[in-house]
């Protein structure tokens, strides 16, 4: 794919979607990290009925840690994997709390330093929080971007690697939201809603009719 479809697909989703969000609910950027970090390998929806009840008892890391485990898993437990999610977001709480004054860190590296928190969710919070241009590659966003031929890649490393080369810089900010969400609504992963997409005519896979 060339330079000037892919500056045509974003200018589409830009004006389809101007300010794009994370559909993840938060208040703080604490509360965004823990969301987060609850969300791998599982719905936003499920995260947020799950966090509205926890924020509303414990959204700091002292009160989370105050907690304890036991408690927290009983807001956790509809989260897959929340056996180990709540074992890292006490982790991570008390490093929080003990080395970065209750702060997220702003750094990838003090990020990715806490337990939970790999490379997606790490510039998840970079971009979200701190307005950073990092490309956070999910399924969605792997998928799209080889399905499409905007940014092929034979992992998720290569693919964000690529797209942060590609895209402009006007556009790489909110990328990851209009990727994100374009992969969740219209270019799902069995079957694509290629009639309502606003980039249709741009997408560069061979033969649509195996998607159907």
């Amino acid at each position: 794919m060339n330079a000037e479809k892919r500056v045509a697909i974003l200018s589409r989703l830009r004006t389809e979607n101007p300010n794009p969000e994370t559909e993840l609910k938060y208040d703080s950027v604490f509360e965004l990290l823990i969301s987060v970090i609850l969300s791998a390998q599982a719905t936003d929806v499920s995260v947020n009925k799950a966090t509205e009840k926890l924020y509303a008892v414990a959204n700091t890391p002292e009160a989370i840690s105050a907690l304890g485990l036991n408690k927290l898993k009983r807001y956790v437990k509809t989260i897959g994997l929340y056996n180990t999610k709540a074992e890292n977001i006490i982790k991570t709480c008390r490093i929080l709390t003990t080395e970065h004054s209750s702060e997220v860190p702003r750094t990838r590296e003090a990020l990715e330093a806490l337990p939970g928190v790999g490379r997606k969710t790490a510039n998840v919070v970079l971009n979200t929080a701190f307005g950073e241009p990092t490309m956070a590659v999910d399924t969605h966003i792997f998928r799209i971007s080889n399905r499409t031929k905007f940014a092929p890649g034979k992992n998720v490393l290569q693919v964000e690697k690529k797209l942060l080369k590609v895209i402009p810089d006007e556009f790489i900010r909110d990328s990851h939201h209009w990727l994100i969400l374009h992969g969740r609504y219209i270019c799902t992963a069995r079957k694509p809603r290629c009639g309502a997409c606003v980039i249709s005519d741009l997408c560069e896979f061979k033969d649509k009719t195996e998607l159907d």
